[in-house]
Order: C-alpha cells, then sequence, then structure tokens
C-alpha cells in the first residue's frame, strides 16, 4: 500500500540521543585502524541525519501549509532553538573528517566533492555562535509569518500577498495602480516591523561572521552557500556582463510591450501586464492544470512519467493559496521517505503553470539523484539547482496548449521575455545584498535610498507612482533577502544555462534532454561550474557568455508572429 504525504509520521527528535550517535561517530573516526571503520561510522550517522532532516522538513512543510496550526509551531520553535545545536554536532563530525588520516580512501569512496563541501561548511560554525544562530532562525520565522498574516482588504474581498497577483497584472489600469497600492499600503503598514527584522538580522549575521574569522559576512554567506568553486569578484564581472547585455534588451522588450498596450507614461504597475487583452491564464482548475501536467511528464519522457506518478500517488504536491498558509512556493525532500514535495500558492495567473514546471524540475532532480548514500548529494547547490528549475520550464514548452489552449505562443513569448527582464532583477538583488553586508550600519532609510539607486541602474524602465516604493522599499517583499542572504544571483547564473539548453532543445530535443537528464542524476556530486561542464554549458563567468545566448533569444523574439501579441 501505498503511503501518502498526511500519514508520514513526525516525530520530535531526540537531541540527546542524536548527540551521542554523533559522539559515537566521532570517537571512531578519531581512534580507528582503518578506512572501512570510518565508512561503516559515516553510514551509520547518516541514518540519524536522515531522520533528523526529515522530521525539520516535515515540520517546515506543516507549518508552512498552515501557519496557525499551533502544534507545528510549537514544533517549529524547536527546530528553530535547537538546529544550532544540531549545527553543532555536524560541525564535530565534518571537522573529524576533513582531517582523516583515511581522506584519499574516504574521497575514493565518497567523492571530493563532499569534502571540498564540508571544508566550507567547517567555515561557518563554531559551538560560541549557537545563540547568535538561535536568534537567527527566530527573525527568518518572524518575517515568514509577518508576510503570512497580511490582510488585504481589495474589491470587497480579504487577500493574501499570493491572492493579490492577479490584481496586478489586471487589464484595467487604475485596477493595477490600486492593487500596486494596497499590497504596498501593507509593507509600509508594517514598515518599522520589517525594518526591524532585517536590521537585527543584518547585524546578528556580521557578528557571526566576526566570530567566525571574517571580515564581514560576505566571505560567510558564500561559504554557506557551498559555493567552492568561484568567489564575489567572478560574481561582480557576471553582474557587469548583465548591464552590459541584458539591461538594453530588457529594456527594448519594455518600451515595445508600452508600445503594444498603448501607455505613453509607464509606472511600476504597468510593468506586470504583458497584452492588451490581458495576460494568458492557465484554463481549467487546480485539478485540471495537474491532470495536464500529468500528460505532459508522461509523454515528455519514460523517466518524467514514473516521477510525477509518483508525486501524485503520494499527495506530494500543496498547490493553493488559502488562508493562513505562508506564500511563496518551494521544492523540499523528506530524506526517510525518499520523497520530493512540492509547496505553492496558486492563483490562478500563468504562475501556477510555471510552479508545475519549475518545481516539478526541482522535484524531478532530487528524486533522480536520491540513491545517493551521501546526504549532501541528494542537492547539488543552489545555483545548479536552479538548472534543473529553470530548464524544465523551457523542456515544457511544446505542451503549453494542454495548459493555455490557444493562449499558448503568448504563453511562450511572455515566459522567454520574462527570463530575460527578470535577470537583471536578480543582479540588482545580488548587488544589493552585497552593498548592505559589507556596509552592515547603514541605517534602514540608508538601505532603501541603496536599492533605489540600483534598481535605477538595473531596471532603467521602473518608474515609480507610489511614494513608499519609490524611496526603496520594494525587496521587503524578497524573502530570499531575509532567509538566505546571496541566495539570488544563482537564479541568474541557473537562468543563463537554461536559455542554452532552451536553444540546443529548438535544435536536436534528445541531445538536450539527454545532457539535462544526465545532470540531473549527477545531483550534489559535483560543482557548480564542474556540472556545468558535464552538461556542456558554457561557464557564465567567462566573459562573452552571455553574447551567444542573447543573439538567440533575439532571433527567436525577433522571428515571432507579433499578430498574436494582442
Amino acid at each position: 500500500m501505498i503511503m501518502k504525504f498526511k500519514d508520514y509520521i513526525y516525530q520530535r527528535p531526540d537531541l540527546e540521543a542524536i548527540g551521542k550517535e554523533f559522539e559515537k561517530a566521532i570517537n571512531v573516526l578519531k581512534t580507528s585502524a582503518s578506512a572501512e571503520e570510518q565508512i561503516a561510522a559515516i553510514d551509520a550517522v547518516n541514518k540519524t541525519r536522515r531522520n533528523y532532516e526529515t522530521m525539520g522538513d516535515l515540520c517546515y512543510v506543516r507549518s508552512a501549509i498552515d501557519t496557525t496550526d499551533k502544534f507545528y509551531e510549537q514544533e517549529q520553535n524547536f527546530f528553530d532553538e535547537n538546529d544550532p545545536l544540531y549545527k553543532n554536532f555536524l560541525f564535530q563530525l565534518e571537522t573529524e573528517l576533513v582531517k582523516s588520516k583515511f581522506r584519499p580512501e574516504l574521497e575514493e569512496r565518497f567523492g571530493r566533492q563532499w569534502f571540498a563541501l564540508m571544508e566550507a561548511k567547517t567555515k561557518t560554525f563554531r559551538p560560541e555562535i549557537i545563540d547568535d544562530l538561535k536568534e537567527e532562525n527566530k527573525l527568518t520565522t518572524e518575517y515568514r509569518k509577518l508576510t503570512a498574516s497580511a490582510k488585504i482588504e481589495f474589491k470587497g474581498k480579504i487577500h493574501n500577498l499570493s491572492q493579490m497577483g492577479p490584481y496586478l497584472i489586471n487589464p484595467d489600469r487604475a485596477t493595477r495602480r490600486d492593487a500596486e497600492a494596497a499590497v504596498a499600503g501593507f509593507f509600509e503598514q508594517n514598515e518599522s516591523h520589517f525594518d526591524e527584522i532585517y536590521d537585527r538580522l543584518v547585524k546578528v549575521r556580521n557578528r557571526i561572521a566576526r566570530k567566525l574569522g571574517f571580515e564581514n559576512f560576505v566571505g560567510l554567506g558564500y561559504a554557506r552557500l557551498g559555493r567552492t568553486d568561484y568567489t564575489e569578484r567572478e560574481v561582480a564581472a557576471f553582474r557587469e556582463q548583465v548591464v552590459k547585455e541584458l539591461v538594453p534588451l530588457s529594456a527594448e522588450i519594455q518600451r515595445a510591450k508600452m508600445e503594444r498596450l498603448g501607455i505613453s507614461d509607464p509606472k511600476s504597475y504597468d510593468l506586470g501586464l504583458h497584452f492588451k487583452s490581458g495576460n494568458p491564464k492557465p484554463q481549467g482548475s487546480p485539478r485540471d492544470l495537474v491532470l495536464a501536467a500529468r500528460k505532459m511528464y508522461h509523454e515528455l519522457s519514460p523517466e518524467t512519467a514514473e516521477f510525477f506518478d509518483f508525486m501524485l500517488d503520494r499527495e506530494l504536491l500543496d498547490l493553493e493559496a488559502k488562508a493562513g498558509k505562508s506564500g511563496g512556493g518551494f521544492c523540499t525532500y523528506f530524506y526517510d521517505y525518499r520523497s520530493p514535495f512540492i509547496f505553492s500558492n496558486f492563483n490562478g495567473t500563468s504562475g501556477d503553470v510555471d510552479v508545475l514546471t519549475h518545481e516539478a524540475g526541482h522535484a524531478f532532480q532530487v528524486y533522480n539523484s536520491r540513491d545517493f548514500d551521501v546526504l549532501d548529494y541528494i542537492w547539488p547547490t543552489y545555483e545548479a539547482c536552479e538548472i534543473h528549475s529553470m530548464s524544465m520550464e523551457f523542456f515544457a514548452w511544446p505542451w503549453m496548449e494542454l495548459f493555455f489552449h490557444e493562449d499558448a505562443d503568448r504563453y511562450r513569448y511572455l515566459h522567454l521575455t520574462g527570463t530575460v527582464t527578470f535577470i537583471p532583477y536578480g543582479a540588482l538583488i545580488d548587488e544589493f545584498q552585497h552593498a548592505v553586508y559589507q556596509n552592515p550600519e547603514l541605517t534602514p532609510a540608508e538601505r532603501k535610498q541603496v536599492f533605489r539607486e540600483l534598481e535605477k541602474k538595473y531596471l532603467p524602465y521602473k518608474i515609480y507612482e507610489n511614494e513608499f516604493l519609490d524611496k526603496g522599499a520594494y525587496w521587503f517583499r524578497q524573502s530570499h533577502i531575509f532567509s538566505t542572504p546571496f541566495y539570488y544571483i544563482d537564479y541568474t547564473l541557473a537562468q543563463i544555462c537554461a536559455h542554452q539548453f532552451w536553444l540546443w532543445d529548438r535544435k536536436n530535443h534528445e541531445n538536450a534532454w539527454r545532457r539535462y537528464y544526465h545532470i540531473c542524476v549527477l545531483g550534489g556530486s559535483k560543482s557548480f561550474l564542474e556540472l556545468c561542464e558535464a552538461a556542456g554549458l558554457a561557464n557564465p563567468f567567462d566573459e562573452g557568455t552571455l553574447k551567444p545566448v542573447v543573439a538567440g533569444i533575439r532571433e527567436y523574439l525577433a522571428g515571432f508572429d507579433q499578430t498574436k501579441l494582442v
């Protein structure tokens, strides 16, 4: 009998017992006379790790599905309080592993990448930062609950942030303007609270970094993300390529769109609308969309058919927006149940289909790399993860008629141009975070000023009518800034890789799919640049990589039937 998600058992981890299991493994690493003994100890402690992390993810998902659930609220508080203690156990284990006298044999058994990741991680922890980590965890949970608390009155109804999405792209300009103002109003009413949360996060992260020997949080942030083969210098050079190649193309796309829409004085609330008749919307109920996705994945490949049936049979998708549900969308993985899970907030926009391709790309990857016994290989590092998700969006293109019917081509145009205009925004978010953590004493007002100046650099066409947004407060809604510092440039790096898969797929689907599936199976056993090499992808950091990608996009857009863009 197939066990469904609702039957997955949650039990609060016993930290004392877990500590003893780690202590046992660490003693073996210190005293063993053979590599075989160490390998056996690693395998044993990995079972403990799988269980702890499964319970943590089950708690997180169930508390996100219903942020008012008191039981899981208390359990999430437990993890916020105790996860730093678990990280201490892991730190002690990994400290012994990286200096093991049998390291060559261990690398032969588990792979070199695991040790590269551990060396990065051992720079990110010491027991003396445990209290600081607890504070950081509590602040990120506080942010999540604050955004989930939004009750925005609009058009006679009460909406959360996700449910306001359709109004922000409504064909009626006054509706878009008022919707933007209503959403901004929630953030403005809570401005001091958001500022306080972020200010405390910046301060505590900077304090942690200094205790660990970093000049500021930037280096620590990179180490936390397991970035083993590039630094902030390469990222800064990539951002300059974005300014040179993609900001001009993005501006051209926006100008052409405003001409189609007949808007002579475009404002920020106009940027989400793409067609006079309204943006393409998926046709049918949420259940219809899931059934369409099932048909798509059955026809795409045997591998995707098996994967999506697994997800449906076990009810591993929670897709619809509802009161009390946390915003956004994500994919996670339950180690003990060998199960990916997709979380989202359907709101009747094309973003619902993006979830069924983007988050499914994450889930498909982790499903295909779940046989690794090294937990750190189940997922790649974040920027590599996003290759799988964003590329899957493009592999799904031939099936868009299932979701959008006669609007399928308009969706494809919307999707591609959206990936182009997104990249400068992603680079903006990254440069903003570098500025903040390189200058942790900036006041909240100064941070907003920095953000607004960067908007003018990367999004020169974004003109606000709303005073609150015009002072540089848009970033309050970008959860990554609060929860996972520096995890945003990852999307832009991966998007350039996904564009390459799209260009390949248009020429030779079988070859493109073979390369894609290959890196899904590799999981996190290789670094980001090694995975790029394994797939034959051009290194995004190399000067000139973006130029041919942009040329391919321009060629497609130039040949697109403009009569469909109404």
